[in-house]
């Protein structure tokens, strides 16, 4: 196993596109929206510290998920972007399993949290009267902790399961960044196993969380059914509209990318995907919320006035 390991010490990626007049426009695009990334995660973050009326289960989660987003967009974005400025796309083999570590690790936390933030929006919605004891601080402490312990636990089976497996044919993988499926491809040896790893754990990860948060909308939609009043029927649904729609988008793009059979991988689509998976997902998360919560547009305007009134006096 360690000499598998020791014939080859670094990887070349291919990135995205190897046209030569696309490096500028894709470095200026992928720089403005992984800033845009930066700023809107950390914003959320700071905005929910800030602000005590936002100290309460649901900003606590999706505070968060702000920091996920911008660990696993942080963990390949600026790799990718280094190789668009300066055409050096090679990684050494340790920094190629950190970085499908770290990926593979937010992404999972990711995941575990949006199953928690629906069972938050099932206690809110369908259990008002208990919501302050069904989602006390220590219960949201322990799901969090939960989310990172299962992150780090799944990073590190894919991690074992890809780079037990020899490389010693090719060290060019078809990628921007090093993902399981394309270091998979890339091995010599049998990955029959590692591969049923991958399905059966992803699977596991996803269908679990899917199913939390499907358990938790049916009982919501029922609950809003219910409702007489067109106010708590409209508050019902605002309350739900953002994380319902961060569930579409991450879920709809996971399940394209991972759950399907490897001889169906396209390389060239699964790089589109990723695109979308790495940058644009981590960018929206922040835009939904602040757009369609009105708690978080008036945390924001209050912390634009007290800065101009600063700036005054």
């Amino acid at each position: 196993m360690i000499s598998n390991r020791t014939e080859i010490t670094q990887f070349i990626l291919l990135g995205l596109t190897s046209a030569p007049e696309l490096q500028v426009p894709l470095f200026i695009m992928f720089t403005f929206i992984y800033l845009i990334n930066v700023v809107g995660n950390l914003g959320m973050i700071l905005l929910i510290l800030m602000d005590s009326r936002l100290h309460t289960p649901m900003y606590f989660f999706l505070s968060n998920l702000s920091l996920v987003d911008l660990g696993y967009s942080s963990a390949v974005i600026p790799t990718v972007m280094t190789g668009f400025f300066a055409g050096d796309n090679v990684i050494s083999y340790s920094g190629c399993a950190a970085q499908m570590f770290f990926f593979a690790a937010f992404a999972t936390m990711e995941n575990f949290l949006l199953a928690s933030m629906a069972y938050d929006r099932y206690a809110a919605v369908c259990k008002p009267l208990h919501y302050t004891t069904a989602m006390r601080t220590s219960v949201c402490a322990h799901l969090i902790l939960g989310c990172y312990i299962c992150g780090f636990l799944n990073a590190s089976i894919h991690v074992g399961a890809t780079f037990h497996l020899s490389f010693c044919v090719s060290n060019v993988v078809h990628h921007f960044f090093c993902d399981v499926p394309a270091l998979m491809a890339l091995s010599s040896s049998d990955r029959h196993m590692s591969e049923l790893v991958l399905i059966y754990v992803a699977s596991f990860n996803v269908f679990f969380a899917l199913l939390v948060i499907l358990i938790s909308y049916i009982f919501i939609f029922i609950t809003i059914l219910k409702m007489h009043s067109s106010a708590g029927y409209q508050k019902a649904l605002s309350t739900c509209a953002s994380h319902f729609i961060a569930v579409s988008i991450f879920y709809g793009t996971i399940i394209f990318m991972y759950l399907q059979p490897s001889s169906s991988h396209s390389m060239d689509t699964d790089k589109a995907a990723s695109v979308f998976y790495t940058l644009v997902i981590p960018m929206l998360n922040p835009v939904v919320y602040s757009l369609r919560n009105k708690e978080v547009k008036s945390a924001f305007k209050k912390v634009l006035l007290e800065a101009k009134l600063s700036l005054v006096f």
